[in-house]
């Protein structure tokens, strides 16, 4: 939690813009006022006396022309201040709040395994979702199932690949068949707590044939076989380990009744799987027999309770000395884990054994079975990692049973119970990748430190073999250790490596000293303990190396590919090791076959740059696609964390953002926290762009902050990402939709809705300011001062706030099939627009005003039966505009719409009958009223409204028709019948993809009866096929 930073405070990029504008509009404003005072000046300049309805001051004077100017200023600033869209602001908030409510009860975004639906943490960053360039993404929980099943080892050397397990996971991947046969479950008597070595023939139960299959129970479904339990990180499929046959005849030959078995590598190798962890023990026995004495303690507390727990106790413990038998023989090499469910069968064998007089000729069996305690013993675990490991010791007999501050007991697998003083433990940190315990035997005496961490760090620290008695063969353990680990990488498996030191009573004497200096140090304290650990961490002696398998979610290679296909350049950041990076890479599609990949190792400074610099000569050679990136070849870059820190510093920085700026993917392997919010800052502040950070666990909190959104990922791992993030979804799969459709819909919405905002008020007050010009600057209204308020707070109001709440310009089926449609949907709301709408409403205002001053010019008409018409056109033709830009009609849009027109009409009216002398001198009384029964005042209307929105018209008629945009496209297919749509979609792709022109989109019947000729769905010239670039540039 130290590496965490304070959250910044986010603003989206939307936003951002729009402050700029209102700056624009801002400065327009104090220009038109400018204006105005100019204009009044001159016009008092031009009197040739005082004029009878200029009031004088009490002594009969007026105030000079420049004080009236400048009193005019502020007049017109009061008279013009609606300009600045002060109400846009709320508008924005409730259409957000909107937006939120959508995106939560999305059920496409809700996760039934863990009950949990998306959440929007930040109210205002919403449409930053369709504005994203850049996804950095964690893999371990983000990924991944962060579901860490124990997959193989090797130990001493000798590599076991678990082939039992790895088909079980194998079935666990399949799809679930119409039935699924599981062994036969039936309940069977229970068997008294305890390991112990049991020896017979294996017999069929009573009542079955040699050759009887097993019975078939109901179906499990895969969910329901990988659900969560109780406690994390104890699904079954996590739990449930196979043991390798080989490796457990090597637990067998183990001598527990001698002297020896105390330093043989196989029982420290699973030792240090059962205690080098902060593994919390409990049971559910221990649990209900809590509850159970909560509630018995309360009732029962006499003598006579007492007595009867007394002989309870007696009685279990008369069972127990019953049931225990000694080991006296060793087993033969075939050996079984018996599971709990088959425990009954070794006991109806043990009987019937001693019937026949079987039970004393033990060394006649050929097969052995280590018997399962019955007893539920739950891992409450910091990290999935830890519990595969804890599970699989307990898979061969080491069953962790209590942990505590001074001791840890393990149970062996012949049943003892073995209890080690701990002395004490070296966590976990970032700098030295490892963790150790230091424990003291309670046989020999003597101390020894476990210790398991990343394999680059443990290899390097490597002293003499674990035990001096092996031959010269066996003493390359690490080199056929580390050829094992690069297997396991290459698989795709997480790997760790474990090591054993017998510390001396000196050399602990004196760590110890210099450990209690440490941790009671005022400065610097954490790097002195960290030095300390390192002081005791050397001259370790290898015991092997473990595979844990972290399987997919699902669809995330389809997730990955349509984020690519959108243009968005994705990034992974992780700390495992390349090799296990590159091919769950591969997996997940972030890879491709035909890509180009550079991979980025370097040990020293002057080597990276020389990387770096070749690397920028060769990838230059190829042209930018639209989106910034290579387009042939694709270009895909993996970079260790020691390669990353020197290209990250200042001098080499501009080179390797100048080269991740072609690469369309980018793997990072071996990076700290601090490193992928400094790779996040470096992306984000030199290129400009939008970036978006995925995680789930604490170590990407500070990635999370650096984004401009962040997103947590509410897993396994705690809620440390979901509390620091922005959004929080279930399955990375959600980061499909969110973005690629809730993002564009947000983004589109709002940028529409702000547009037609600032075009609204523009238009509006111009039509105030035109008429200034005729009344000598002196501020006065020529609408109804009531009316010009009521017109932004009722009449105009509504209708863009469902415009930005309702409007959709392409379904959600199409975004998510058509991902391209994201990177050609970012650009609707830019300076050029903002400007385009200003000129548009100063035209409009134009014709609003002037249409109706020269259709009453030279009558007796007053100023309000003037304004009347004035205000009914420009609430036309506002409402008029804003239909134009709805894309998706519905009820919503037409009841706002004609509610808008009728609550107008209906509060004009009842206001001009019932106001008489609201405003006087001026008298509204019957104005609207006598308006509406002249019918020249319908036909101001009607042409004023036809010739002020006839440009904007005609250019969306002409740029629908020679030039439609891709989103107009999309839409037109929308209107195809299912087939055909497919049809059209498969040809857009081919020919977005590079793989044909115009001609590769199929027509047909369908496309011309169901919605008419669809035009050419490839408007852009395609880009050049990519060839087959599979040589990956190795620097």
């Amino acid at each position: 939690m130290l590496n965490i930073n304070r959250p910044r405070y986010k603003r989206s990029k939307l936003e951002r813009a729009l402050n700029r504008d209102v700056l624009c509009c801002v400065a327009l404003l104090f220009s038109m006022c400018l204006v105005g005072a100019v204009g009044h000046f001159m016009w008092r300049r031009s009197l040739p006396g005082t004029p009878p309805y200029l009031v004088p001051d009490p002594q009969g004077s007026l105030d000079a022309p420049s004080l009236s100017a400048f009193y005019m200023f502020f007049t017109m600033i009061i008279l013009l201040q609606i300009l600045i869209p002060i109400s846009l602001y709320v508008s924005i908030e409730l259409v957000k709040m909107a937006q939120v409510f959508f995106i939560t009860n999305d059920v496409d975004l809700y996760d039934a395994e863990w009950d949990r639906r998306v959440q929007c943490r930040a109210l205002n960053i919403t449409e930053d979702l369709g504005q994203i360039q850049y996804v950095f993404s964690d893999k371990t929980g983000t990924l991944t199932e962060n579901k860490m099943v124990f997959s193989r080892c090797s130990v001493m050397g000798t590599e076991y690949p678990h082939q039992e397990n790895a088909v079980r996971l194998a079935v666990v991947d399949e799809p679930d068949p119409d039935q699924e046969v599981v062994f036969d479950q039936r309940p069977r008597r229970r068997r008294e707590p305890g390991w112990t070595l049991a020896g017979g023939e294996e017999e069929e139960e009573s009542g079955s044939g040699a050759g009887q299959r097993p019975q078939a129970a109901p179906p499990r479904s895969k969910a329901a076989r990988s659900a969560p339990g109780d406690v994390a990180f104890s699904s079954p499929l996590e739990k449930e380990v196979v043991p390798d046959k080989a490796l457990l005849q090597q637990i067998v030959k183990i001598d527990f009744s001698g002297g020896g078995w105390e330093v043989d590598p196989y029982l420290d190798f699973f030792l240090a799987l059962a205690i080098c962890n902060t593994v919390v023990v409990s049971t559910a026995t221990a649990q209900r027999e809590r509850l159970s004495q909560l509630s018995s303690a309360s009732v029962s507390t006499g003598p006579s309770y007492a007595l009867s727990s007394l002989a309870q106790k007696v009685g279990s413990l008369r069972r127990s000395l019953a049931s225990w038998k000694p080991l006296t023989r060793r087993a033969s090499p075939d050996c079984q884990v018996l599971a709990p469910e088959e425990e009954e069968e070794e006991v109806e064998e043990e009987e019937r054994g001693r019937a026949s007089g079987r039970a004393g000729d033990m060394d006649a069996l050929r097969s052995c079975r280590l018997v399962v305690d019955s007893d539920e013993v739950l891992f409450e675990a910091e990290s999935p990692d830890e519990a595969a490991l804890v599970y699989a010791a307990k898979a061969y007999g080491f069953t962790l049973l209590a942990r505590g501050p001074a001791s840890v007991a393990v149970r062996l697998p012949h049943g003892e119970r073995l209890e080690l003083e701990v002395l004490d433990t070296l966590s976990f940190d970032a700098h030295r990748k490892r963790m150790s315990v230091l424990v003291r035997h309670p046989v020999t005496g003597e101390m020894v430190l476990y210790t398991k961490g990343a394999d680059y760090t443990l290899m390097e620290l490597l002293g003499s073999p674990c035990a001096e008695q092996l031959n010269d063969d066996q003493r390359s353990v690490a080199a056929y250790c580390q050829k094992h680990l690069d297997q396991y990488a290459k698989e795709g498996l997480r790997t760790l490596c474990f090591t054993r030191k017998t510390v001396s009573e000196r050399e602990y004497s004196e760590w110890s000293t210099l450990r209690r200096t440490a941790l009671a140090a005022m400065d610097n304290r954490g790097g002195q303990v960290r030095d300390s650990a390192v002081h005791l961490e050397r001259d370790l002696s290898l015991l092997g190396a473990t595979g844990i398998v972290d399987r997919l979610q699902d669809s995330v290679p389809d997730t990955i590919e349509a984020l690519r296909e959108a243009g968005i350049q994705v990034w992974v950041l992780t700390g495992d090791k390349p090799e296990t990076a590159v091919n769950i890479a591969y997996a997940c599609r972030l890879l491709d076959e035909g890509d180009m990949v550079i991979n980025m190792s370097s040990k020293d400074k002057r080597q990276c740059a020389s990387m770096l610099d070749c690397t920028l000569e060769a990838v230059r050679r190829y042209p930018l696609g639209p989106d910034g990136a290579g387009t042939d070849p694709t270009v895909a870059m993996v970079i260790d964390g020691r390669t990353l820190a020197m290209a990250l510093e200042s001098d080499l920085q501009e080179r390797f953002v100048e080269l991740a700026r072609r690469c369309r993917s980018v793997l990072c392997c071996r990076v700290t926290p601090v490193q992928k919010s400094d790779v996040v800052k470096v992306i984000r502040d030199k290129l400009k762009v939008m970036t978006l950070a995925v995680g789930d666990g604490a170590n990407d909190v500070n990635m999370i902050q650096a984004a401009d959104v962040g997103i947590g990922i509410s897993g396994q791992e705690g809620m440390q990402a979901v509390m620091a993030s922005d959004f929080a979804i279930c399955r990375f799969k959600h980061l499909r939709k969110l973005v690629l459709v809730h993002g564009h819909w947000c983004h589109s919405r709002l940028a529409h809705m702000i547009v037609y905002f600032f075009y609204k008020n523009v238009a509006y007050v111009n039509i105030l300011f035109w008429y200034q010009f005729y009344c000598g600057f002196t501020g006065t209204t020529v609408i109804d001062i009531w009316l010009v308020i009521f017109f932004n707070l009722f009449y105009t109001s509504v209708p863009p706030i469902m415009f930005g709440i309702m409007d959709r310009d392409v379904s959600a089926e199409t975004l998510m099939g058509l991902a391209e449609l994201y990177r050609l949907g970012q650009g609707e709301y830019k300076s050029s627009i903002f400007w385009v709408a200003i000129l548009d409403a100063f035209y409009q205002s134009l014709v609003c005003f002037f249409i109706p001053y020269l259709t009453y010019r030279g009558s007796d008409v007053d100023v309000f039966t003037f304004g009347t018409p004035l205000n009914t056109v420009s609430l036309f033709t506002i409402l008029l505009h804003l239909s134009m830009e709805i894309k998706a009609w519905t009820a919503v849009h037409w009841g706002v719409m004609m509610g808008s027109v009728g609550v107008f009409f209906v509060s004009i009216l009842a206001y001009n009958a019932l106001c008489v002398t609201c405003n006087p001198p001026a008298n509204p009384y019957w104005t609207l009223q006598t308006q509406m029964g002249d019918p020249m005042f319908y036909l101001v209307c009607l042409l004023t409204t036809v010739v002020a929105l006839l440009p904007r018209y005609t250019f969306h008629v002409l740029r629908n028709t020679l030039r439609p945009s891709p989103l107009l496209l999309a839409r037109n297919l929308e209107r195809l019948a299912p087939a055909a749509r497919r049809r059209w979609t498969q040809g857009w792709r081919r020919g977005t993809r590079g793989g044909g022109g115009r001609g590769d989109a199929p027509g047909g019947e369908d496309g011309s009866r169901r919605g008419g000729p669809v035009p050419d769905l490839d408007p852009s010239p395609a880009p050049p096929a990519p060839r087959d670039t599979s040589t990956t540039i190795a620097t």
